[in-house]
């Protein structure tokens, strides 16, 4: 970050930030309010976004309520993530109709319109970073994916709270962003003023940048921009220790921790759903009654389901536990050996949108309590 370059914008100022990334063809998506929840969906203006609202998070508990300000980015992240936009849920792949004796095949158009990401936190743009490995990284790219991530423009917006289940500093991913962004915004609302320090990280941030009235950054304004990402860095609501956390995983396949946890997991499939990082997929066929027309389609699946694993002679992982096991070890250790990374990036969802309040920081600190208590 280069604090010459740093601006300041006030709230009126911001205000064109939006239409200017519609006039250049992008579609705008950033938090919104939907059925009591922030969520990602398309906005048009700043007024969208979740004005004086923020939420409280813990184990199976969100909930929003009203700030004493006028705060745009004043919350932690919600059920939705980037994925959605790159990774959808469901993809029509082909479909199928039979005319007379012949068969014709054909593939809806795979072109979509470059997003513009509004408001993306530090954690989020870590897990785009790891789709973009597992998606775009190797020789078999998936052409979705690639298509709809391409000239993705990114406003990302520096934390400077931390929520209930936040655990981005010990992933390193957080609370301040540092890669992935054309624009980042850091919102201060002392000293009178409501603005937001504007730092550009490429030559088209910096050109919408310098659509946006602003002055230069005083030694006030970076003071303040600093000591909200700290107060966001301190008071995160989780911890987990990730040292030597691959092979602590890998030593305890057998651990009766497993047994524990699912008596209370349901396998309902919350935590790869709201997970940003989570990609697993399957392929469902589906024909009308009249057998003239079929169609394929891509879903998101899950490891936590009993049909994930089946192959010829039923489900390789038929327990719960076998199955909680596999997703916690993939995630937080066998990644590392699959993609150069962990597969977290500590932002929570999994903790709070799980409705028997498992918290997967939780989880590893008994794996540590039950060596330790093996230990001569």
């Amino acid at each position: 970050m280069d604090e010459k370059t740093l601006r300041v914008v006030t709230r009126a100022a911001l205000e064109p930030l939006p239409g200017l990334l519609r006039d250049r063809g992008f579609t705008v998506v950033g938090p919104t309010i939907r059925e009591a929840a922030i969520v990602y969906d398309e906005i048009e203006s700043l007024a969208d976004l979740p004005i004086g609202w923020t939420d409280e998070q813990g184990p199976g508990g969100y909930r929003l309520r009203r700030r004493s300000d006028e705060a745009l980015f004043g919350y932690n992240v919600g059920p939705h993530s980037w994925k959605g936009r790159f990774h959808p849920s469901d993809v029509l792949l082909f479909q199928a109709q039979r005319n007379g004796r012949d068969v014709e095949f054909t593939a809806p158009p795979t072109e979509s319109p470059p997003v513009a990401l509004f408001g993306a936190r530090a954690c989020d743009l870590a897990a785009v970073a790891i789709q973009d490995r597992v998606f775009l990284g190797s020789a078999s790219i998936d052409p979705i994916y690639a298509t709809r991530r391409r000239g993705a423009f990114v406003v990302a917006v520096h934390c400077t709270q931390a929520g209930g289940t936040c655990f981005c500093e010990s992933m390193r991913t957080g609370p301040r962003a540092t890669r992935g962004f054309d624009l980042a915004l850091t919102e201060l609302l002392g000293a009178g003023e409501h603005r937001f320090l504007v730092e550009n990280a490429s030559e088209r941030g910096a050109e919408i940048a310098d659509r946006l009235a602003s002055r230069p950054a005083s030694s006030e304004d970076l003071a303040a921009a600093r000591a909200g990402v700290e107060r966001a860095r301190t008071s995160m609501g989780r911890k987990l220790d990730t040292d030597g956390i691959r092979d602590l995983l890998y030593r305890h396949a057998e651990s009766e921790v497993w047994d524990a946890v699912a008596h209370r997991c349901l396998s309902c499939t919350n935590c790869t759903m709201v997970c940003p990082t989570c990609f697993c997929t399957t392929v469902e066929d589906v024909s009308d009654l009249s057998r003239e027309h079929a169609e394929r389609r891509r879903l998101w699946d899950s490891c936590f389901t009993l049909g994930f694993t089946h192959l010829g002679s039923g489900s390789v992982r038929t327990s719960t536990s076998s199955r909680y096991r596999h997703w916690i070890t993939h995630k937080l250790a066998s990644w590392h050996d699959q993609f150069g990374s962990s597969g977290c990036v500590g932002c929570g969802r999994c903790i709070t949108w799980c409705p028997v309040g498992i918290d997967i920081t939780e989880e590893v600190g008994r794996l540590r309590e039950a060596e330790g208590s093996r230990a001569p």
